[in-house]
């Protein structure tokens, strides 16, 4: 029997490769034809896994994909997503690092942050109901005594968590999503604006990979007027200690984000400038502000 009939029976992308193993890989594929009357024991000596991944049947992916059940998880996830924003009202997203704990200076003033934006808007404060800045953003609005929310993740700061409860948020408040992507659709529909009422935005605080994908995935649906084509959506930087400065240069050089023009895109450094932003963003008070604000030349 040749070796693409072997992979036609059993699928070679479904054995376990041993990646860490420098030496070859030796494996017995027990395998049977309609032609064969008996079973043949077949040894293969394989250099490069990755050529045997690609070699195997087109067929037999195309079952495997059909038999494939996260499309439909995915969806039921998302479909949950927009039920908890439904019932808890949209309002500010917090999208901040799992890894800064409560001594830590951001962590701090991510809470007295998150309190008085809570004071001043009312709305529900939403965040991905992890450790970190998201905790802190969600005891801030809580001290403020405004509804929190939350899209918590199996995987948080690469490790999974023990359970799928909140420590603290009761069971009505989040959402323990396991795929990242409906996560991800649950945190931008938190801050589309649907009329003038409500009052929404994006703070991004100092953060690491996780932080900056879903900022970026929000930057982009701004970019291309997916959000904030109607009613703007405030997205609010926060650069404590100069965090994403070299990032902002990046940006500014490579993706000609300027800080000049739009009332959406904005720079802050210190909570008060924040506050005083978000007074004048919704007409909250008549007050003058000093602070930059970055827009994209197309």
């Amino acid at each position: 029997m040749g070796f693409s009939s072997a992979a036609t029976c059993v699928g070679l992308h479904n054995l376990p490769w041993n990646f860490h193993s420098h030496r070859q890989r030796v494996f017995k594929i027990l395998c049977s034809s309609a032609k064969d009357t008996h079973q043949s024991p077949i040894t293969l000596e394989l250099s490069n896994p990755n050529k045997a991944l690609r070699a195997s049947s087109s067929q037999i992916e195309a079952v495997q994909f059909d038999e494939r059940s996260s499309p439909f998880e995915v969806k039921n996830e998302i479909e949950m997503c927009y039920e908890l924003i439904r019932r808890l009202g949209r309002g500010v997203v917090y999208l901040g690092s799992a890894r800064m704990g409560p001594g830590h200076e951001h962590y701090i003033q991510t809470q007295e942050l998150a309190r008085e934006v809570a004071k001043l808007l009312g709305c529900t404060s939403w965040s991905g109901a992890g450790p970190g800045l998201m905790d802190a953003a969600t005891r801030g609005a809580l001290e403020a005594g405004k509804p929190v929310g939350g899209f918590k993740i199996a995987k948080e700061a690469g490790e999974w968590t023990a359970t799928n409860f909140h420590p603290y948020l009761p069971s009505h408040a989040y959402l323990t999503c396991r795929f990242f992507s409906a996560r991800k659709h649950g945190l931008v529909d938190a801050v589309v604006r649907s009329s003038k009422v409500e009052k929404t935005g994006v703070i991004v605080l100092p953060g690491g990979i996780g932080t900056l994908d879903e900022a970026f995935e929000i930057l982009a649906l701004i970019q291309l007027e997916r959000i904030g084509s109607a009613l703007p959506v405030p997205f609010v930087l926060m650069n404590y200690d100069s965090f994403y400065s070299k990032l902002l240069q990046f940006l500014e050089i490579w993706t000609h984000v300027h800080f000049n023009k739009s009332e959406a895109l904005l720079l802050c450094i210190r909570n008060p400038w924040l506050n005083r932003t978000v007074q004048q963003q919704f007409n909250l008070q008549s007050i003058a502000t000093s602070f930059q604000v970055p827009t994209f030349r197309r």
